[in-house]
């Protein structure tokens, strides 16, 4: 049952870090222009695996060497019968280099060159050749009508190296930029297609190394590191004579008046992600439910923090916030839990009052803020946040110092150490409520198994999110329970009980 991945590598870089890369590979002995070349035949073999029926290429070509790929799968088009044509959005007599080569070189091959402008029509398969990973301000000028123009089309899009417009360190879309079919990346890939408005322009990712030498490679460390079930933390298998005692106990604290479902979400997550013993501390009036829904959990109804101590004080793992609300009982039972040295998981209203400054989270913790709450916590906007997903994950980490898991599309942690990690899975059915507890109460249990905070990060983003898309190809409709018996089973592949 364990999802199918992408043949994708694991590491991410930034734009910077694989202009670098190139100009290594071109110090080392491989010409610019030979890459330039396996490029174009990488992008021409994705294009003819993706639409193997087309016989008709549109080429938009901007300037640079961006451009040059644009110039070359022309020229293989063109080489194989297919009506080609490109529509230069920059004047082909200002390239130079290996671009230059490149327009020479399909020019050369009879393919025919016109100057763009908005009013022409365009057909077939659509190659974006026009901004590559330098683009740093918002697009201007005629880029932003040709963008519009091959969105407007309809036609099937390929974007090579990036889809333009985008920005391949962060992921936010400068201004405006092209939502491609397909992608086609080379070298190594840019953080920016994963995160942020990333996933909503890349459409299908393939990568090709371009044949880069390994050695080089490796002598980049990468920004990030992209999560896969190959790198992925495991628990250890459990003995014959394994008891309950010996794998956690996991507090869950929340469930303010009208918010219990929250918590129950979250003690059920705990209870099946493998916690030895699970607790629940809320108000009383959600007692019968809690009872009913989840008899295997300790629930206690609490109306003061003193009820709270002798629960935090058996407990190994607290998780708060999934239902807290930000009421007098809700500030109290944070204030309490804040003064307990266990490692905690902090979410939802937790993170709200921890934005004002009043609490400080215990060492050895998780917080996974959404988008919004990030903001808070920073005092920045929310599209302050989206802009640069990763800086913020980073500031989070470093001025909390905790494991920050930031939810959204391309999932991130962060560690105070500037370790980042991204979980790229992802479906669109996740968007509901209650998603949230359930991670918070699947985090409480990893760590209540004796995973690290950074592991348990970085297993439960990946087992939460699998099973999002597990699920979500149900389509809509998708509830948070849906997903804890798929978490149970992914986890139990992924890391066996026994041996």
């Amino acid at each position: 049952m364990l999802p199918s991945t992408p043949c994708l590598p694991d590491a991410l870089y930034t734009a910077a870090q694989v202009r670098d890369l190139d100009a290594r590979l071109i110090a080392a002995g491989t010409p610019g222009f030979e890459l330039m070349q396996r490029a174009a035949h990488a992008t021409w073999r994705a294009v003819r695996r993706q639409w193997p029926q087309e016989r008709v290429l549109t080429v938009l070509a901007g300037r640079g060497n961006n451009a040059g790929d644009g110039y070359l799968v022309a020229e293989l088009a063109e080489r194989a019968g297919w009506q080609v044509e490109i529509l230069a959005v920059a004047d082909p007599a200002s390239l130079v280099g290996d671009a230059a080569q490149a327009c020479a070189q399909a020019r050369a091959c009879g393919v025919a060159i016109w100057p763009w402008a908005n009013h022409r029509s365009l057909e077939g398969i659509v190659v974006d050749a026009l901004l590559g990973t330098g683009l740093s301000g918002d697009v201007r000028g005629p880029y932003v009508y040709a963008i519009e123009a091959i969105n407007q089309s309809g036609l099937p899009v390929v974007s090579v190296d990036i889809p333009s417009g985008l920005c391949a360190d962060t992921g936010r879309v400068l201004g405006c930029a092209v939502q491609a079919d397909l992608t086609v990346s080379y070298i190594g890939l840019k953080l920016g297609l994963f995160t942020a408005q990333g996933p909503d322009c890349v459409g299908q990712l393939v990568f090709d190394d371009l044949q880069a030498d390994p050695v080089i490679v490796a002598q980049m460390p990468p920004v990030a590191t992209r999560l896969d079930i190959v790198n992925l933390p495991r628990l250890h298998a459990r003995k014959p004579t394994a008891h309950k005692g010996q794998f956690g106990r996991v507090l869950v604290i929340g469930g303010d008046s009208g918010m219990g479902g929250a918590a129950l979400l979250s003690a059920e997550s705990a209870l099946r992600s493998g916690a030895g013993m699970v607790s629940l501390a809320t108000r009383v009036e959600h007692l019968s439910a809690a009872l009913v829904r989840i008899p295997e959990v300790m629930t206690s109804g609490v109306s003061s923090a003193n009820q709270l101590m002798a629960l935090t004080e058996a407990a190994s793992v607290l998780v708060v916030g999934p239902g807290l609300g930000q009421t007098g009982w809700s500030r109290s039972l944070l204030s309490a839990a804040a003064g307990t040295p266990k490692p905690q998981v902090w979410d939802a209203d937790a993170l709200n009052l921890l934005a004002t400054g009043t609490v400080r989270l215990p060492a050895g913790s998780v917080i996974t803020p959404h988008p919004g709450e990030a903001a808070r916590l920073l005092g920045i906007s929310t599209a302050q946040v989206q802009a640069d997903r990763a800086g913020s994950a980073r500031a989070l980490a470093h001025q909390f110092e905790t494991i920050c898991l930031l939810k959204g599309a391309g999932t991130l942690i962060a560690a105070p150490d500037g370790r980042l990690a991204l979980c790229d899975r992802v479906h669109p059915a996740m968007a509901t409520a209650g998603l949230g507890d359930v991670l918070a109460g699947l985090l409480g249990a990893l760590l209540a198994q004796g995973l690290s905070a950074w592991d348990a990060a970085c297993l439960g983003a990946w087992l939460h999110a699998c099973a999002g898309e597990i699920q979500g190809e149900r389509g809509r409709g998708l509830a948070a329970s849906d997903l804890v018996p798929t978490i149970r089973q992914l986890l139990e592949e992924h890391t066996p009980c026994q041996k």
